[in-house]
């Protein structure tokens, strides 16, 4: 239906009517209608190195072989990223899904302003840099790849390249190893490159250098407060230079392999230091940036560096600095309050439309994944539409690697989802299953597997209590992962060495992911649709307005059924 606009002599502004009415053509569905995510679960064509084609998953077998089906784009500028070689991820997935059309994310937002000057334009920026020009150390803080889910490395060697223009004397850089968005032991091909970068920069008037670092899971990029004491250990390698010393990045990469056997973004946290001193603690009269764009794992560290008052843990005495993130991780708490580049405005989305049209919401996941079914979905947005309409609930997750429990809380979900479908109290909800992303996020084949198969128990639990309820079922993915969990080469096909060992791959995929639709009814009233040529993650909103009987707005992506 078209936006009614009304205009407010008042206020002299045009107000969008969001109240949405019945659509003439698409029949509510009596029961519940439940979006199932299955973060991580995409479709590969190939067999090897796929844990979800490797798992016994009777139910999902199932579904997708009785229930309508189709492939949906979860990728590249599908999802909003600059390219279609981007991968996707759970943040742009979830804007997708929620909003209902495609706006530019972080990175292509970052990458244009940086092009296009205004960034060094802003207010911002130029705040940052007079503080170090004023004799204070400029730091960079954010996770060290071209991974372009959180971050890319790119926009860091920008960054310092236009502060050494500016007469920034000293820059001092705290890496985050990833070894998740890209290879599971990629980080010395970032960080040996980097040191041959960074001395082509420096000069008589340019000191710059790393001055630590560790790995993403391990210090500073702790997400929905699941774990503090990661930001705790990050605060106290970044700031206070406190953390056991090496002479470089690569000797700590090196030496912390030969020690633990683990992969990147599992190293533990290291301070470069010269003469037994720290090369780079944060003080008073220096300038931080946290290059991270993503706002899930940039905001427990943002409150730590700007919130007079801050318990989580104690930091010490608080150095007086200019503090910016990349982008303002939540616009709701204007977190951080200096930032470099706009976050996408993604207005009237699906749970905003429900919540002004009465309609009743449920959103649930683990804590891992928790402000993904909220924030994410809202659009960046914390909080509710409507109180009295809207019910969120989160499992708290475990704190051990998920390879050691690849059943994460699934099954804790699956019983409180149950017995709110059963109450009979929601008319739309929504969940996200981690598994797939989480464990497919340790390289485990074996622990991928599992959790597939723990997921499957859950599908069997859960798909008959919607159908018995009169609802739909909507089972799709955010992007793919856990079905590609070797690395290929150029060709696609799966890397071995001389042994015929593959080598795990960490990060998410370029494939689809599936949609299946699920209506118990034996002729049911609705279809997908045939005639659309790359139907994406943006589609699924309003499919969802359809099947509650409602007409989607006109600049949303068409939906995905239409009436049999």
């Amino acid at each position: 239906m078209p936006h009614p606009v009304r205009f407010s002599p008042i206020c002299h502004s045009f107000e969008i009517i969001m109240k949405l009415e019945q659509s003439p053509r698409f029949p509510a569905c009596p029961g519940p209608v439940v979006t199932i995510v299955l973060d991580g679960v995409g479709l590969s064509p190939r067999e090897d190195g796929d844990a979800i084609k490797a798992a016994r998953t009777p139910m999902l077998d199932k579904l997708m072989t009785n229930f309508p089906m189709m492939a949906l784009c979860a990728h590249g500028t599908a999802v909003g990223m600059p390219s279609d070689d981007d991968m996707g991820n759970s943040e742009v997935g979830h804007n997708a899904i929620g909003a209902g059309r495609v706006f530019a994310q972080g990175a292509k937002l970052v990458a244009e302003s940086i092009a296009s000057g205004h960034l060094w334009q802003g207010q911002s920026w130029r705040e940052v840099v007079a503080t170090a020009q004023q004799g204070g150390t400029l730091h960079f803080i954010g996770l060290f790849s071209d991974g372009n889910v959180h971050s890319h490395i790119d926009h860091l060697k920008a960054m310092i390249e236009r502060a050494k223009q500016q007469g920034v004397g000293k820059v001092r850089l705290h890496i985050l190893l990833d070894g998740r968005d890209v290879g599971e032991t990629s980080a010395l091909d970032y960080v040996d490159p980097f040191e041959v970068y960074l001395d082509g920069l420096r000069s008589a008037d340019f000191d710059v250098a790393i001055a630590s670092g560790g790995g993403r899971m391990t210090i500073t990029m702790d997400r929905y407060e699941a774990h503090w004491p990661m930001v705790e250990r990050g605060w106290a390698i970044h700031v206070r230079g406190e953390g056991r010393q090496f002479a470089s990045a690569h000797d700590a990469i090196v030496t912390y392999r030969n020690e633990s056997n683990v992969i990147d973004q599992d190293l533990p946290g290291f301070v470069i230091a010269q003469d037994g001193q720290p090369l780079g603690p944060i003080v008073d009269g220096d300038a931080v940036v946290f290059f991270n764009f993503r706002g899930d794992r940039a905001i427990e560290i943002s409150r730590a560096f700007t919130e007079a008052s801050f318990t989580p843990f104690n930091r010490g005495p608080l150095p007086k600095i200019t503090y910016a993130g990349m982008m303002q991780y939540d616009g709701d708490t204007k977190l951080p309050p200096r930032f470099l580049v706009e976050p996408p405005a993604i207005d009237r989305t699906l749970g905003e439309y429900l919540a002004k049209t009465g309609i009743s919401q449920y959103a649930i996941s683990e804590t891992q994944k928790y402000g993904h079914v909220t924030y994410f979905w809202n659009g960046n947005r914390s909080g509710k539409f409507d109180e009295a309409l809207e019910t969120y609930v989160e499992i708290p997750s475990d704190v051990v690697p998920f390879e050691q429990r690849p059943w994460m809380k699934c099954a804790e979900i699956t019983d409180t989802l149950i017995d709110a479908i059963r109450s009979g109290q929601y008319r739309y909800l929504r969940v996200n299953y981690a598994n797939g992303d989480m464990v497919g996020h340790t390289g485990n084949f074996e622990a991928a597997v599992t959790a597939m198969q723990c997921l499957d128990l859950q599908l069997a639990r859960l798909i008959p209590v919607i159908v018995a309820a009169g609802g739909v079922a909507l089972v799709t993915a955010d992007h793919g992962n856990a079905d590609e969990m070797y690395e290929l080469d150029k060709k696609g096909l799966v890397v071995r060495d001389a042994e015929g060992r593959t080598k795990a791959k960490t990060a998410h995929t370029l494939n689809p992911v599936p949609f299946i639709l699920i209506c118990g009814d034996a002729e049911p009233p609705y279809k997908l649709r045939q005639d659309m040529p790359t139907p994406g993650l943006s589609n699924i909103a309003a499919t969802v307005l359809n099947l509650l009987g409602y007409d989607a707005p006109d600049d949303y992506d068409p939906s995905l059924i239409e009436t049999a």
